[in-house]
């Protein structure tokens, strides 16, 4: 198992120890907070005839779910700054950081019992930052991404129930991200990451 599988195996195991330690008597709330562990599988759909892509990885992700009522809901996930390898071609020519924060409403199937599927759909906002390139591209095309992604997301998943109030989830979503690529400020194409993004966590609800 990986360094970065090995990390994400390690939250979920504690994230299950702290919530199935707090009293299960607790009262349900509108409060739904999860850990989830996420794979990032990216499109890489590139216009700028680089072949552009980005490294897929798993990544941690808390997520704050507010239930209007016992059918709709709207979720806040979050996660600190990515670091990605940029590669034009297969070969490795920089790297970038990106942060991904997405809301979504939610229609929770909630006459269910245990099984609590969900539908979302909402927004995702990027931050992009930290962009490096190698010395020979930098010298070579002076390139520069767009800082700001703003797109949709879509979402499916399910929690169930396995103790009070705590909960197994799995989750996948798309989501529309995408950057404007530039050589000595003209913009020469597109690079889309449009990643699924699947995951599996804990949840309580406070």
């Amino acid at each position: 198992m990986s360094r970065l599988n090995t990390k994400a195996a390690a939250l979920l195991a504690v994230a299950a120890m702290g919530f199935t330690a707090m009293d299960a008597g607790a009262q349900e709330t509108p409060w739904l907070v999860r850990v989830r562990a996420v794979n990032l599988d990216s499109a890489n759909k590139d216009s700028t005839g680089l072949d552009l892509s980005i490294n897929n990885k798993v990544l941690p992700e808390v997520d704050f779910t507010y239930f209007f009522t016992p059918a709709w809901a709207t979720e806040l996930v979050l996660t600190y700054p990515q670091k990605q390898t940029v590669r034009a071609g297969g070969s490795d020519i920089g790297s970038l950081k990106h942060l991904p924060p997405t809301l979504t409403l939610q229609y929770h199937f909630a006459d269910l019992g245990k099984f609590k599927p969900y539908l979302g759909a909402g927004l995702n906002y990027t931050r992009f930052s930290s962009v490096k390139f190698s010395p020979a591209v930098q010298a070579a095309l002076d390139p520069s991404l767009s800082k700001n992604s703003f797109g949709l997301a879509l979402q499916a998943g399910f929690d169930y129930e396995f103790a009070k109030n705590t909960y197994f989830n799995f989750d996948v979503k798309k989501v529309k991200i995408h950057t404007d690529v530039s050589s000595a400020g003209a913009q020469v194409g597109t690079f889309k990451v449009d990643p699924w993004l699947i995951g599996i966590g804990i949840g309580r609800r406070f």
